[in-house]
């Protein structure tokens, strides 16, 4: 099983796969041509499961950034007799620049290390496990590099120096002198594969040169943001931008399958999907992070992925492929024993089945800060938004299973509720434009109705609080969102009140808060939640605790990583980073609470 941690790794995008490296320079993770595809390599996973490494022989102090605007890692080894310098990146296309990245990426992992002073032995370990571990590939040295055929994978490897082949692995070592450079390419196809011998060393330097320029014309384009936290912000903009498919739009949760939220327990999900329920927050963060084209390519790849007829009866569907696929069927991967020996292994998310009604909030907010001021929509948008809004009305009063996703029985859930009101409280200030003028009185009857609904039922008296479900007592840091999205003002006294209760109660030693304390029909715990820490911040700069908020924002910002990439979640014992990595969930969290507080005080 995989040991090393989450927080080791960095992220490489090409805007439509992704790739893991550790600090050492070991690729444990990637997934082509989509970032849901079955994985090359999978060591992250089980350490039967395929990498890719090349690093120097013995004793190393390593340092890592990724190049300046871009995310093109560098990672730097200093080493007794000499240092060298591993650049590695996922290539974009040729000529892409600005909002174009993406559009033409080859599919093509590039890695080239350079002695920079001194004289050092490097290894180079090429194991790579197509279908995440089940495969072993046949390899066939050619001209240039190597040829490995093997299930659905043809995969290409151009190398400068002859390899090794002993069964299913290919390696090599070789002293590099100050001056000195390799440059190896990887590439896969379907029953083809590119002639290795084609990837010379200049067509690999001016891959990785063209990466480098693609992402700083995209970066130049993305960095109006001037308030506090500047950096971190425009990172984090870098990262959703990485995270996201550039054929459709889509914006994968997070990169990774099945990395746990409890170490050995069995809350492991594929999250390489797209989630409605991430979307008005999604957008807020592109807007504050100045990414308007991503803004408009998102909600259109979720307008087109949700259509459909709602008026049959059937629930929206709460997340897709980055293609649009609905059918996310989930399955076991037996083979992998799991991160830590966290079983079982996942691909595909049943949770694709579940009722959330929150979507629809979600759905119509979104709607709302793309359309409100800039004019028409097609008639086509107009007649689904107007069915999502008819949905909410009929369908608020019905239990679900919370943005969250709990396992068993439906409930009902306040922040479901709240996202209902939300839905029809944006439908009416978008009828005008929705053609839907003669539908404003019974959304607003119903947008009232469900108000009233969460003052008397969502409110517990004696926990001080909104709660998790209605008539229920315990808390629900989801709740934190009601200043958010205008439901209450923020200097409503129950809003103060519940932002106090969630920091008392449902934040730990770290001043980390997890997301509930309530039984969700799983086993095990779970750790603390960053989007609930980055929430709670945002909360108490509505509420004018500048100080607080500040103090909350610093604390959740602290668990990135050396190359400023944030997990989902941290272990209350220990510190760790837990869940799948980066979480575009924890990025966002982060803009919008930076935005947030820069605004109130």
């Amino acid at each position: 099983m995989s040991t090393r941690p989450i927080n080791d790794y960095a992220l490489l995008s090409d805007c439509r796969s992704a790739a893991l490296v550790t600090s050492d320079g070991s690729v444990d993770w990637l997934c082509l041509p989509r970032f849901d595809s079955p994985a090359l390599f999978a060591r992250l996973l089980d350490e039967d499961a395929g990498y890719w490494s090349i690093r120097p022989t013995g004793p190393t102090e390593v340092t890592r950034r990724y190049l300046e605007h871009t995310l093109v890692l560098e990672t730097t080894f200093r080493c007794r007799d000499g240092t060298v310098v591993l650049l590695d990146a996922l290539a974009l296309g040729g000529r892409e620049r600005g909002h174009s990245l993406g559009m033409s990426s080859p599919g093509l992992l590039l890695r080239q290390v350079t002695c920079v002073e001194g004289r050092v032995p490097v290894e180079v370990a090429y194991v790579p496990r197509p279908e995440f571990g089940l495969v072993h590939p046949l390899m066939r040295p050619v001209r240039g590099g190597l040829i490995s055929r093997g299930g659905a994978n043809v995969l290409a490897l151009s190398s400068p120096v002859e390899l090794r082949v002993s069964g299913s692995v290919a390696d090599t070592a070789v002293t590099l002198r100050a001056g000195q450079s390799l440059g190896f390419a990887l590439q896969a196809g379907w029953a083809w594969a590119p002639d290795p011998s084609c990837r010379t060393p200049s067509y690999i330097a001016r891959r990785a040169k063209d990466t480098v320029s693609g992402w700083r014309s995209w970066s130049r384009h993305h960095a109006d943001y001037e308030g506090p936290w500047r950096e971190q912000v425009n990172q984090s903009g870098r990262v959703l931008r990485a995270m996201t498919y550039a054929p459709t739009g889509a914006i994968v949760a997070a990169a990774t399958t099945s990395l746990p939220e409890s170490i050995g327990g069995e809350r492991n999900w594929d999250y390489r999907y797209t989630w409605i329920r991430d979307a008005s927050f999604t957008l807020q963060a592109l807007s504050t992070a100045t990414c308007e084209v991503e803004e408009t390519a998102f909600f259109t790849f979720l307008a087109n992925a949700c259509a459909t007829q709602l008026d049959r009866g059937i629930d929206l569907q709460i997340m897709y492929g980055v293609g649009g696929e609905r059918d996310l069927s989930e399955r076991h991967l037996p083979h992998l024993r799991g991160w830590r020996g966290s079983a079982p292994v996942r691909v595909g998310n049943d949770a694709w089945r579940q009722r959330q009604i929150d979507v629809y909030g979600e759905l119509l907010d979104a709607a709302h800060q793309i359309y409100c001021d800039t004019g028409p929509l097609e008639p086509f948008t107009c007649a689904f938004l107007v069915g999502v809004a008819e949905t909410a009305a009929r369908r608020w009063r019905e239990p679900d299973q919370s943005l969250w996703e709990v396992r068993g029985p439906g409930r009902h859930f306040t922040h479901s509720k709240l996202m209902c009101w939300v839905g029809l409280d944006r439908a009416i200030a978008l009828a005008p434009m929705l053609g839907a003028d003669a539908r404003i009185a019974d959304w607003t009857s119903t947008r009232e109705e469900i108000r009233a609904a969460i003052l008397t039922r969502g409110w517990n008296e004696r926990a001080g609080a909104f709660t998790q479900t209605f008539d229920g007592t315990d808390l629900d840091a989801a709740v934190l969102v009601m200043p958010m999205v205008g439901f209450l003002s923020p200097d409503d006294p129950r809003v103060r009140s519940t932002v106090h209760a969630i920091a008392t109660h449902l934040t730990d030693d770290r001043g980390l808060v997890h997301r509930y304390h309530a039984a969700d029909g799983l086993p095990g715990q779970e750790g603390t939640f960053l989007l609930c820490t980055f929430w709670l911040a945002q909360a108490l700069a509505l509420t004018g605790e500048g100080a607080a908020a500040r103090r909350a924002f610093e604390t959740a910002a602290s668990y990135a990583n050396d190359v400023g990439l944030l997990a989902e979640e941290v272990d209350s014992a220990t510190g760790e980073p837990l869940g799948n990595f980066p979480q575009a969930f924890s990025h966002i969290g982060l803009i919008n609470a930076a935005r947030a507080i820069g605004d109130t005080t």
